[in-house]
């Protein structure tokens, strides 16, 4: 019997619309049955670390997990891991989950989402425990804005007593750490505790999805706020044995702007209380194996910097020609060699890739704009780099010294970095040996012309004579 057109058609359409239905269903069907937050606000660095046990009430497994951020917050995130917690407590192991950006429509009040994919499905009525770190930059607010010499610097955190999330929440807490006893004004949400350091909200018990109750923290942080408003990492491969690193910074003080006059022996005689929110030291971790360090800027050679030599690291402690205050800037070069047999090796496909680091060296920096140039020797061919996490990539060329194709250059860009960013990256490439002997064999022959024309001057015969 044949079936009618109209059915034939009508299957198919219904197949995909319950296809389309099903994923919602399934996360309407997700719920967190407890939900511990801890914030960290002990630098300018806003550290969140998150503990979620999900519960699966619904009949359709759940293969995604989904992470919400007001829009405020979503601006200022820069880093966001997961892991999920396998095994009993003294056996427990933690897994990598990846985390990607999720678009849905009709999100409150411009609500972003991160969607976390699970390793296996969440089968109906199992549970699993999350644990999520992020970080978010340029989120405490000084008040008030511009501080004198002597004062300490006071900065605002907004957030919310309850965890804004896409699902019901039935039992959820949140702990907010200040750097010092000194809380000027927090917003209270019964149930609301303070102890030391810390401020606890919660516990709340049974809050709908999209719950929201915003908090304003007034506290003391006299943390240096240290941000690289631009960095350029400049890594130069020869294959003569040396990388050459050159890092040009752009580095300003991002807390409460300084006021008034600046004295120099006020700050000398009195360092514990005055220019409290200041910094004039900075740390950069270097690998162990740096040689040829320097440390200069537009003036000429800076020779306030100490360089300590380790097995494991090297770290490098500089000191600008003055000491920064709130809204204060300054530019200056680091420069360094490594041995290149600790960071360049060759691929069972036969290319050659670079294993660095990503990020910046220095210690507990926020970088609004960082651009990584790897320079691979005359004569590569077909690069690509490996980076963990999104990055703008694209590819130069630059001239040096005796280059006649010239060099190309792969050009890493990316914002709002933090310290956490500094894991390896690899940059692939084909190499030519034979394009080694390029220079040398341009130099001898300029040298052997330049010698036969020596030769043929000397014995030629210019004069009238017959």
């Amino acid at each position: 019997m044949e079936i009618p057109l109209r059915l034939r058609v009508a299957v198919p359409i219904s197949i995909v619309a319950l296809l389309l239905i099903l994923p919602s269903c399934s996360a309407q069907d997700i719920q967190v049955v407890n939900a511990e937050r801890r914030i960290d606000l002990t630098s300018h660095i806003v550290k969140v670390f998150l503990t979620l046990k999900v519960e699966n009430t619904g009949a359709s497994p759940a293969s995604e997990i989904l992470l919400a951020f007001p829009s405020t917050q979503a601006d200022h995130l820069a880093l966001v891991k997961a892991q999920v917690a396998i095994g009993k407590r003294k056996k427990r192991t933690y897994s990598p989950l990846d985390v990607n950006p999720k678009e849905l429509p009709d999100a409150p009040n411009g609500t972003k989402y991160l969607s976390v994919i699970l390793l296996t499905p969440l089968a109906a009525g199992e549970a699993v425990t999350l644990e999520v770190l992020y970080m978010l930059t340029h989120s405490l607010e000084p008040f008030p804005m511009e501080i004198s010499q002597s004062e300490s610097q006071l900065v605002y955190y907004r957030d919310s007593a309850l965890i804004l999330s896409p699902y019901h929440v039935k039992q959820q807490i949140t702990f907010i750490k200040t750097p010092t006893t000194k809380v000027e004004s927090f917003t209270v949400v019964d149930p609301t505790h303070r102890a030391g350091t810390e401020l606890k909200y919660g516990p709340y018990n049974d809050r709908p999805p999209y719950s929201y109750s915003p908090v304003i923290v007034h506290f003391e942080n006299n943390s240096p706020f240290a941000v690289v408003e631009e960095l350029v990492r400049e890594v130069e491969i020869s294959h003569w044995g040396s990388l050459q690193i050159t890092e040009q910074y752009k580095l300003a003080h991002a807390g409460a702007r300084h006021k008034g006059v600046f004295s120099r022996v006020e700050y000398q005689s009195r360092p514990g209380h005055s220019g409290v929110s200041s910094f004039k030291h900075l740390l950069a971790r270097l690998p162990p194996t740096v040689h040829s360090v320097y440390y200069r800027d537009e003036i000429g050679n800076i020779s306030s910097s100490r360089l300590r030599l380790g097995a494991q690291k090297s770290e490098l402690e500089i000191e600008p020609r003055y000491p920064l205050f709130g809204g204060w800037k300054a530019t200056f070069i680091i420069g360094y060699g490594l041995p290149l047999e600790d960071f360049l090796f060759e691929s069972p496909d036969g290319r050659r890739y670079l294993n660095f680091s990503y990020g910046c060296p220095l210690v507990e920096t926020v970088v609004d704009k960082l651009t990584i140039k790897v320079v691979l020797p005359e004569g590569s061919k077909e690069p690509s780099a490996v980076v963990p996490f999104p990055v703008n990539q694209h590819l130069e060329k630059k001239y040096s010294y005796l280059d006649v194709v010239g060099r190309t250059v792969v050009v890493l860009e990316k914002k709002n970095v933090v310290p956490e960013h500094s894991i390896p990256f690899q940059v692939y490439y084909h190499f030519n040996p034979i394009f080694m002997l390029a220079e040398p064999l341009m130099l001898t022959s300029v040298f052997f012309l330049l010698f036969v024309t020596c030769v043929a001057y000397l014995h030629m015969d210019l004069s009238l004579r017959k």
